[in-house]
């Protein structure tokens, strides 16, 4: 299984964006609400619109690394080991399985929201987490994904 968090909130569109908020908005359509899984897909090089939420990582020495070990090495080390392969699955909700040195480490991940753990094809890919008190969440959440305090400073930061 590949890392990923949990978050409770609701899944908002707004004309162009999906939206992750904490609290109900009155002027935006409910995709979904309720407590989510959140998980993070690296994304391919010159092809950023597709990413693989990694499940292991096979050393090109052979070792195997899963969960929040091979997040770590993805996201730390993985400059010394260009040969490791991520396997996993796209963003689409295809498998996948990549050479790393085919991921641009140098994006931050996408994230991406699913129904429940077991799901492998997000309900969405949201645009910004809207919270009043963002440090309630998953600290991977509210580091990938630009974070406001409500749909009102979203919407006024989008216009700077």
């Amino acid at each position: 299984m590949p890392i990923g968090d949990t978050a409770d909130g609701f899944l908002l569109r707004l004309p162009g964006h999906t939206l992750f908020c904490t609290e109900h908005h009155p002027d935006a359509e409910v995709i979904a609400s309720g407590s989510f899984t959140v998980r993070y897909g690296l994304r391919f090089l010159g092809k950023l619109y597709q990413s693989i939420v990694p499940g292991l990582v096979v050393m090109d020495y052979g070792d195997i690394l899963t969960g929040e070990k091979a997040w770590h090495f993805l996201l730390k080390r993985s400059n010394l080991h260009p040969r490791a392969e991520v396997v996993g699955y796209r963003n689409d909700g295809s498998d996948d399985m990549c050479f790393l040195r085919v991921l641009d480490m140098a994006v931050p991940p996408e994230v991406l929201i699913y129904a429940n753990a077991s799901d492998i094809k997000p309900l969405a890919k949201p645009t910004a987490l809207i919270a009043a008190h963002p440090g309630t969440l998953p600290e991977r959440l509210t580091t990938y994904l630009p974070t406001y305090t409500s749909i009102a400073d979203w919407q006024n930061a989008a216009y700077e």
